[in-house]
Formats: C-alpha cells, sequence, structure tokens
C-alpha cells in the first residue's frame, strides 16, 4: 500500500533526478560554451584582436576596480585636495581656494572629453598625439582600451575616465604655490592652456603606446618618454614634477603676498588640512593602484607601497621636526605624509613594500630641506610649498624608481613588449637611473618653459594679480562676493 509519505518521496525522487539531468546539461553547455575560450588559451594570446575579440578579453573585475579607482582620484581633487589647501591659507582666503580647485576640475574634465584624450592617448608624434579622438570621435561601449598585459582590456569609457582625472587634479595641485594672490579668471585660462601645451604632451611622452598586443608591429607608436624606457607608473613626471616646477614658475612670476615675511601667515585651519591630507591618502589608493589598469596582484602592490610609504614619510617628517625644533607638528606630518604619497607614485607598481618603506624616510628630510632651508635662502613664496613637496618630491621618486624597480631589490623590473606575447626585460639599474633622470630633466624644462611663456602672456595681457586692496581684503570678497565663514 502507498501512503501520501511514499507518494511524495517518490515525487521528490523524479523530481531530483530531472533537476539533475538538467544539472548535467547545463554543466555541458558551460564546457562548450568554454571550449573556445580554452581553445584559445591553449593556442596562446592573440595577436593584434579586433573589437570583437577584445569584447571576450574583459574582465568585470577589472572594469569595476577601474570605475571605483577614478572615483578615488576625483576624490583626491574634490573634496580632498580643495580642503587640504583651504585649511592652509588665511581665512579670508579660504572660499577662494574652494572654488579655484573645483572649477579647474570642471573645466578639465570639458577640455579632457573635447580634445585632452585624444591627444594624449592617439598616435601622432612621440611629442603629442592627434585629434582622431577629439569629442571622443569612435570612442562608444564597444571599443577597448589595452592594459599592460596580452590579451587582457577594459572598456575605452573606463580609461578615458581614469585618465581624465588625472587631468583633473594636475593643474589644482599649481594653485598652492601663489595661493591668496592670483585672479580667479587669469587662473581659469592659465590652467586650460596649461594642460594643452605642458599636461598632455607629457602625458603623452611618458604613458602613450599601442599596447602590448600591438606594440611588435608597430614598434614606433609610443611616446618619447616611454620610447627611452622611462619608468613612471602612476604620474610622477606626469602629476608631481609637472605641476610643482609650474608652481614654482608661477609663484616667482606672480611674485611674494603682502606682508610675506613681515605678517603672520598662520593656516588659519589644520583641523581641514587633516581632514585634506587624510582623504587625499584614501584617494591616492586609486591613483597608483588603478593606475595597473588590472585588478590583480600588482594593483596589490601598488596599493601596500602606497600604504607603507606614506605611512614612512609621515614618521620620518615627524622625526626630522623633533631633531630640529623638539617637537613634531600636525602640519609637518601630513606634510610628511604627502610627500611619501608623491615619492611612491612613479614606484607604486615597481618596488617592494620594504623599499617602499625606504624611499618614504628618505623623502620627506629633502623636501624638508627645500620647505625650510631653501625657500627662505632664496625667499620665494611657494604659499603650500607645491615646489618643495611635488616638485622635489616628485624628482626624488621618480629617479629612486631606477632603484627600488631593481629586481635585486625585491622590484618588479620591467616587461619587454617589443616581443610578443611581452617578457621580463633585463634590468640594468645605472642604465635605468640614467634614463630616470633624463626623463626628470626633460619635464623640468618643457614645463618650466611652457609654464613661464604662459604666465608671462597672461600677465601681459589681463594681469595675474588682484589690486593690492583686493588682496588685502581677501579674495573670498573681492572675487566671488561670498565668505567661507559668517559668523
Amino acid at each position: 500500500m502507498t501512503t501520501r509519505f511514499d507518494s511524495m518521496r517518490e515525487g521528490d525522487t523524479g523530481t531530483m533526478k530531472t533537476m539533475s539531468k538538467l544539472s548535467g546539461l547545463a554543466a555541458l553547455a558551460s564546457l562548450a560554451a568554454a571550449l573556445p575560450a580554452l581553445a584559445q588559451e591553449a593556442a596562446g594570446p592573440i595577436k593584434a584582436p579586433d573589437a570583437a575579440a577584445m569584447a571576450g578579453m574583459v574582465n568585470k573585475g577589472d572594469t569595476t576596480w577601474m570605475l571605483v579607482s577614478s572615483a578615488l582620484v576625483l576624490l583626491m581633487s574634490i573634496p580632498a585636495l580643495a580642503l587640504f589647501y583651504g585649511g592652509l591659507v588665511r581665512t579670508k582666503n579660504m572660499l577662494s581656494v574652494l572654488m579655484q580647485v573645483f572649477m579647474i576640475v570642471s573645466i578639465a574634465a570639458i577640455v579632457w572629453v573635447v580634445c585632452g584624450y585624444s591627444l594624449a592617448f592617439t598616435s601622432g608624434n612621440p611629442f603629442i598625439g592627434g585629434l582622431s579622438k577629439a569629442f571622443l570621435s569612435g570612442v562608444d561601449a564597444t571599443t577597448y582600451a589595452a592594459t599592460f598585459s596580452n590579451n587582457v582590456y577594459i572598456p575605452e569609457y573606463a580609461f578615458v575616465i581614469f585618465q581624465m582625472t588625472f587631468a583633473c587634479i594636475t593643474p589644482g595641485l599649481i594653485v598652492g604655490a601663489f595661493a591668496e594672490r592670483i585672479k580667479f579668471w587669469p587662473l581659469m585660462l592659465f590652467s586650460v592652456l596649461w594642460l594643452l601645451f605642458a599636461y598632455l604632451p607629457i602625458a603623452h611622452m611618458v604613458w602613450y603606446w599601442s599596447g602590448p598586443d600591438f606594440l611588435p608591429d608597430n614598434p614606433g607608436d609610443h611616446g618619447l618618454l616611454w620610447g627611452w624606457g622611462a619608468l613612471d607608473f602612476a604620474g610622477g613626471t606626469v602629476v608631481h614634477i609637472n605641476a610643482g616646477i609650474a608652481g614654482l614658475v608661477g609663484c616667482l612670476v606672480i611674485g611674494k603676498r603682502i606682508g610675506h615675511n613681515k605678517e603672520a601667515m598662520p593656516p588659519h585651519s589644520l583641523t581641514m588640512t587633516m581632514i585634506g591630507a587624510s582623504l587625499l591618502w584614501v584617494g591616492w589608493f586609486g591613483f597608483n593602484a588603478g593606475s595597473n589598469l588590472e585588478a590583480n596582484s600588482l594593483a596589490a602592490l601598488a596599493f601596500i607601497n602606497t600604504f607603507v610609504a606614506t605611512a614612512a614619510a609621515a614618521l620620518s617628517w615627524s622625526i626630522v621636526e623633533q631633531l630640529h625644533h623638539g617637537r613634531p607638528s600636525l602640519l609637518g606630518a601630513v606634510t610628511g605624509a604627502v610627500a611619501g604619497l608623491v615619492a611612491i607614485t612613479p614606484a607604486s607598481g615597481f618596488a617592494a613594500p620594504m623599499t617602499s618603506i625606504i624611499l618614504g624616510l628618505v623623502v620627506s628630510p629633502v623636501c624638508y630641506f627645500f620647505v625650510s632651508v631653501v625657500k627662505s635662502k632664496f625667499s620665494y613664496d611657494d604659499s603650500l610649498d607645491v615646489f618643495g613637496v611635488h616638485g622635489v618630491g616628485g624628482i626624488i621618486g621618480a629617479i629612486g624608481t631606477g632603484i627600488v624597480a631593481a629586481p635585486a631589490l625585491g622590484g618588479q623590473g620591467f616587461f619587454d613588449y617589443t616581443v610578443f606575447p611581452a617578457v621580463p626585460g633585463a634590468y640594468d639599474m645605472t642604465a635605468q637611473v640614467i634614463t630616470q633622470i633624463k626623463a626628470v630633466a626633460l619635464t623640468v624644462v618643457w614645463t618650466g618653459v611652457v609654464s613661464f611663456v604662459l604666465f608671462k602672456l597672461i600677465d601681459m595681457v589681463f594681469g595675474l594679480r588682484p589690486a593690492v586692496e583686493d588682496e588685502r581684503q581677501g579674495l573670498d570678497q573681492t572675487s566671488h562676493g561670498e565668505s567661507a565663514y559668517n559668523m
């Protein structure tokens, strides 16, 4: 006699058999779908894949990481840089700095999609790209950008967005050198022209190449410094030296603040500055680890290097202050942290964690010397130490990259992309350091000359400096008719 319970068991057994058959069919379907990929893997990577092939070489994890990294780099500009700089100026100029950084980001984003991306990341000549992708022509949801691995791609939009955030923050860094004494619209004009004639050529020279699947067949399709073999993982030359030298030139052309070295000009809010520095540190993980373009072990390496180098530099600066002044300061600690972030930027994907710590320990005393001794000796008014931290720190990091990247010191070396598939290259530390020095020298000269010409021209036509009365009253009211604080 069959009971109701037995019938249920029989029904369950039938259901389980059906489900088992369906699972088997699903497994077979999954295996069938995977066969082309397995066959491709067995055959090796595809040379010069077309767009259809690239579509199958995109990993959602890589794409997600690039979009998150882009948001983190934007965080570095607004609010991080704006708060960091804003807290360092006097109350009457706080809002003006916030406005300058905010609008530079906005304007740079437009310049980037109109022509910046095309000039930086398309074929042209060793110094600058072309206009084939102006207004993002030919860029859509079906186009892809190369990474540093054969047959690994990300959506081109993701690459455009990520690189756009770099173009947004770099001119924003410059304003700290002449904070509290520049007109708003002439500064915006300078930022546009500087992007076109300084940032984009350096970015093209350092970072442009046709990709690992295409370079072997197009050996000359790269920027000048890429062809030299210069290593710059995330922007030591492109961002920090570029901005630091421009800032130095700007503060020299514009001149000193009224009352410089005669009136007290302490930061009005170190609380704001500390918050900004902390957000910079967080955002910098996207800046450095995102520059790997893939969510893999090298991204993790860049992440940890960014962490420990920054921590070491903050500690190092505080120790120097203790020895020099008898006590450490919060301002010194956060300045040291930024110096560490700057120094590790070009080396973040090449160094090992222990050598990253050494780089962080070394950079702070050098930057401290420029900020506290050299600036005073030569009496230039680099308001917020853009040159002393970003320029000098970038130079230390760029040259140091040639040392810490050495495999003998635990570094990653470099890949030879002239062969397919790419293989590790033979590393010569001395030759690499010489190459790094040449890259630094070219960047210094290029941005120095361009920045000087632009500042001079804009000053002659529009004037860079506000009236004496306006500067004394403060740029918040005279330039914007607002105040950061209404108390």
